[in-house]
Protein backbone atom coordinates (compact mmCIF):
# COMPACT_ATOMS: atom_id res chain seq x y z
CA UNK A 1 0.00 0.00 0.00
CA UNK A 2 1.33 3.37 -0.98
CA UNK A 3 0.25 6.62 1.37
CA UNK A 4 0.78 10.16 0.40
CA UNK A 5 -0.09 12.92 3.14
CA UNK A 6 -0.63 16.42 1.79
CA UNK A 7 -1.10 19.58 3.18
CA UNK A 8 -0.55 23.07 1.89
CA UNK A 9 3.21 23.65 1.43
CA UNK A 10 4.87 19.92 2.70
CA UNK A 11 7.16 21.77 5.46
CA UNK A 12 4.51 21.19 8.40
CA UNK A 13 1.84 19.16 8.54
CA UNK A 14 2.41 15.97 6.02
CA UNK A 15 6.15 15.55 6.30
CA UNK A 16 5.08 15.00 10.35
CA UNK A 17 2.17 12.55 8.86
CA UNK A 18 4.71 10.94 6.87
CA UNK A 19 7.39 10.47 9.32
CA UNK A 20 4.69 9.05 12.14
CA UNK A 21 2.53 7.14 9.82
CA UNK A 22 6.05 5.37 8.73
CA UNK A 23 7.19 4.85 12.50
CA UNK A 24 4.15 3.59 13.10
CA UNK A 25 3.67 1.04 9.79
CA UNK A 26 7.32 -0.07 11.02
CA UNK A 27 6.33 -0.69 14.53
CA UNK A 28 3.31 -2.48 13.58
CA UNK A 29 5.56 -5.00 11.30
CA UNK A 30 3.82 -3.27 7.91
CA UNK A 31 5.33 -3.13 4.52
CA UNK A 32 4.07 0.52 3.24
CA UNK A 33 5.38 3.19 0.94
CA UNK A 34 4.64 6.46 2.70
CA UNK A 35 5.27 10.10 1.13
CA UNK A 36 4.21 13.46 1.20
CA UNK A 37 3.31 16.50 -0.77
CA UNK A 38 2.24 20.25 -0.58
CA UNK A 39 -0.62 21.60 -3.37
CA UNK A 40 1.41 24.54 -3.71
CA UNK A 41 5.06 25.04 -4.81
CA UNK A 42 6.46 27.92 -2.72
CA UNK A 43 8.98 25.71 -0.39
CA UNK A 44 9.74 22.81 -2.88
CA UNK A 45 13.06 21.63 -1.88
CA UNK A 46 12.78 22.89 1.61
CA UNK A 47 13.55 20.93 4.86
CA UNK A 48 10.46 20.85 7.38
CA UNK A 49 9.95 24.19 9.16
CA UNK A 50 12.86 24.36 11.90
CA UNK A 51 9.83 24.94 14.69
CA UNK A 52 8.32 21.47 13.24
CA UNK A 53 11.52 19.72 13.19
CA UNK A 54 11.84 20.52 17.05
CA UNK A 55 8.51 19.56 18.01
CA UNK A 56 8.75 16.01 15.81
CA UNK A 57 11.93 15.63 17.32
CA UNK A 58 10.91 15.96 20.90
CA UNK A 59 8.32 13.00 20.50
CA UNK A 60 10.48 10.94 19.14
CA UNK A 61 10.24 11.90 15.36
CA UNK A 62 12.88 12.63 12.82
CA UNK A 63 11.91 14.82 9.79
CA UNK A 64 15.43 16.29 8.97
CA UNK A 65 15.90 13.78 5.65
CA UNK A 66 12.67 15.36 3.92
CA UNK A 67 12.80 17.88 1.32
CA UNK A 68 9.05 19.94 0.23
CA UNK A 69 7.60 18.82 -3.03
CA UNK A 70 4.61 19.72 -4.55
CA UNK A 71 1.48 17.26 -5.42
CA UNK A 72 1.90 15.90 -9.52
CA UNK A 73 -0.69 14.35 -11.67
CA UNK A 74 1.73 11.40 -10.91
CA UNK A 75 0.37 11.25 -7.59
CA UNK A 76 -2.83 10.15 -8.17
CA UNK A 77 -2.09 6.81 -10.55
CA UNK A 78 0.97 6.22 -7.47
CA UNK A 79 -0.76 5.94 -4.36
CA UNK A 80 -3.73 4.19 -3.23
CA UNK A 81 -4.70 6.82 -0.35
CA UNK A 82 -3.94 10.59 -0.48
CA UNK A 83 -4.64 11.73 3.41
CA UNK A 84 -5.33 15.82 3.21
CA UNK A 85 -4.62 17.41 6.38
CA UNK A 86 -7.59 19.59 6.24
CA UNK A 87 -10.79 20.54 4.00
CA UNK A 88 -9.46 23.04 1.60
CA UNK A 89 -6.12 20.39 1.22
CA UNK A 90 -8.54 17.97 0.18
CA UNK A 91 -10.91 20.08 -1.92
CA UNK A 92 -7.42 20.74 -4.02
CA UNK A 93 -6.68 17.85 -4.34
CA UNK A 94 -9.73 16.88 -5.88
CA UNK A 95 -10.02 19.74 -8.33
CA UNK A 96 -6.53 18.29 -9.08
CA UNK A 97 -7.65 14.44 -9.69
CA UNK A 98 -6.90 13.18 -13.50
CA UNK A 99 -8.37 10.76 -15.52
CA UNK A 100 -8.03 7.11 -14.36
CA UNK A 101 -6.80 8.11 -10.89
CA UNK A 102 -6.90 5.20 -8.21
CA UNK A 103 -6.29 7.06 -5.43
CA UNK A 104 -8.59 7.25 -2.34
CA UNK A 105 -8.56 11.15 -0.95
CA UNK A 106 -9.39 11.79 2.61
CA UNK A 107 -8.73 14.03 5.36
CA UNK A 108 -6.57 12.34 7.55
CA UNK A 109 -7.94 12.72 10.90
CA UNK A 110 -11.28 11.19 9.20
CA UNK A 111 -9.77 8.22 7.87
CA UNK A 112 -8.52 8.06 11.91
CA UNK A 113 -12.01 7.90 12.54
CA UNK A 114 -11.53 11.13 14.40
CA UNK A 115 -12.80 13.69 12.21
CA UNK A 116 -12.07 17.18 11.12
CA UNK A 117 -8.69 19.35 10.20
CA UNK A 118 -5.56 19.35 11.29
CA UNK A 119 -4.25 23.05 12.12
CA UNK A 120 -2.13 24.38 10.55
CA UNK A 121 0.69 25.11 12.69
CA UNK A 122 2.77 27.80 10.53
CA UNK A 123 0.50 30.09 11.57
CA UNK A 124 -0.90 28.76 15.17
CA UNK A 125 2.49 28.07 16.64
CA UNK A 126 1.06 25.04 18.16
CA UNK A 127 3.51 22.79 16.66
CA UNK A 128 3.59 20.28 19.79
CA UNK A 129 0.15 19.89 19.92
CA UNK A 130 -0.36 19.35 15.79
CA UNK A 131 2.24 16.37 16.11
CA UNK A 132 0.42 15.04 19.26
CA UNK A 133 -2.54 14.99 17.51
CA UNK A 134 -1.05 13.54 13.92
CA UNK A 135 0.67 10.92 15.95
CA UNK A 136 -2.81 9.48 17.87
CA UNK A 137 -4.56 9.92 14.29
CA UNK A 138 -1.70 7.36 12.84
CA UNK A 139 -2.35 4.72 15.43
CA UNK A 140 -5.70 4.85 14.34
CA UNK A 141 -4.74 4.46 10.72
CA UNK A 142 -2.06 2.32 10.78
CA UNK A 143 -4.52 -0.19 13.67
CA UNK A 144 -7.36 -0.19 10.87
CA UNK A 145 -4.51 -0.59 7.67
CA UNK A 146 -3.34 -3.69 9.75
CA UNK A 147 -6.99 -5.09 10.71
CA UNK A 148 -8.19 -4.73 6.83
CA UNK A 149 -8.42 -7.81 4.62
Amino acid sequence: MRILCLCLGNICRSPTGEAVLSAHAARAGLDLEIDSAGTGNWHVGQPPDARMQAAALAQGFDLSDQRARQLAASDFHEFDLILAMDAANLADARRRVPDGSRARLVRYLDEAGIGGDVPDPYFEGNFDDVVTLIDRAAGAIIGRISRAP
